[in-house]
């Protein structure tokens, strides 16, 4: 292929063996082959396909070192940050230390410090964690109970010098999860969180640029983080949030938006309700609906799109067809699991 020849030639001086390491076994990676080539001929566990870059169905992320620019061709932007790269085009330059989907997860203990209600029901969950804990506003964590039953849930701040977490969990009948957490949980107490995953975050740069934030429900939880993040590093495009749902009492912290849109001048809060009783100062309709017909030209903007799995896929169609390039949308449906 032609990335053989101009990444990683072995006829080149200078070119070695190089290591690599993955939940602390070692693999030699030869001059000649991929980390893909590596991990298949040792019988690691790996997804793939292609093997051509084009399904992306190998990727995987450094921990130690940032990947060869030619092994992140055809990712988007947040996940270049966070060091993921594609395995079949990765000729590696250096040791690297290297983490697939497959692998076990490491949970840090975290303690409940804030259990109250933002809605008739919506918690406000904020867990307090003791080891340093990093993440980008709007990426997910899973959380894990005692006997092990684990959910995913948006964190819904940005990085807070108490090292707290903050998450909006609707409540799901029969489920059992989001049950115990309204019901049972109290403060003070334990509770298992994973390293943060997605790349549904804002990235600096290009800070003129317009930014559509769309969200049902607790869809708004990753959006206030992103947007939060946005304005603090001072991000000057017009930015939209449309948060819907049926009824207003449902929506929630629908003041605190407002004031945070009269304090910034380029920042446009809608909430939307599909119901039949719409109050002033709400859009009627569903949140798809009313944010197609208010910007109806999306070229150069960057889309975030967070909560109903229908929505979300919608959206990303809709979105792409009034202009939004597919590397610059970005979509954390939020699926949920039966029971």
């Amino acid at each position: 292929m032609f990335f053989k020849k101009t990444l990683w030639d072995p006829h080149i001086k200078g070119n070695t063996m190089t290591k690599l390491t993955i939940d602390e076994q070692v693999f030699i990676c030869e001059p000649h082959e991929t980390v893909l080539d590596t991990l298949l001929r040792e019988n690691v566990a790996i997804s793939y396909t292609c093997k051509k870059g084009s399904c992306q169905g190998c990727l995987v992320r450094s921990l130690d070192s940032i990947p060869p620019e030619n092994a992140q061709i055809g990712l988007k932007d947040t996940l270049k940050k966070n060091h993921h790269f594609l395995a079949c085009l990765c000729y590696p330059k250096q040791d690297m230390v290297i983490k697939i989907p497959s692998q076990s997860e490491f949970y840090t203990e975290g303690k409940v410090v804030v259990n109250e209600m933002l809605n008739r029901n919506t918690l406000l969950l904020i867990i307090a964690l003791r080891d340093v804990f990093e993440f980008n506003p709007g990426q997910f964590v899973k959380l894990q109970r005692a006997d092990g039953l684990t959910r995913s849930y948006s964190i819904a701040n940005i990085p807070q010098a108490s090292n707290t977490l903050e998450f909006h969990i609707r409540r799901l009948h029969n489920g059992k999860f989001s049950e115990w957490l309204h019901d049972e949980v109290k403060v003070g107490d334990s509770i298992a969180v994973s390293e943060a995953h997605g790349h549904c975050f804002y990235l600096s740069g290009r800070s003129e640029q317009g930014l559509l934030l769309v969200g049902t429900g607790t869809g708004l939880a990753p959006l206030v983080g992103i947007l939060n993040d946005a304005l603090i590093r001072g991000h000057t495009g017009p930015i939209y949030l449309f948060h819907g749902s049926r009824d207003v009492e449902d929506l929630y912290r629908i003041e605190e938006m407002r004031l945070l849109s009269e304090q910034h001048d380029n920042f446009h809060y809608i909430p939307c309700l599909s119901g039949d009783d719409v109050p002033e100062g709400f859009k009627s309709g569903r949140v798809n609906e009313v944010v197609l017909a208010s910007l109806p030209d999306l070229k150069g903007w960057r889309v975030f799109l967070c909560g109903h799995p229908d929505m979300v896929n919608q959206m990303k169609k809709m979105t792409f067809l009034r202009g939004a390039a597919s590397a610059d949308i970005y979509a954390d449906p939020f699926l949920v699991t039966p029971s």
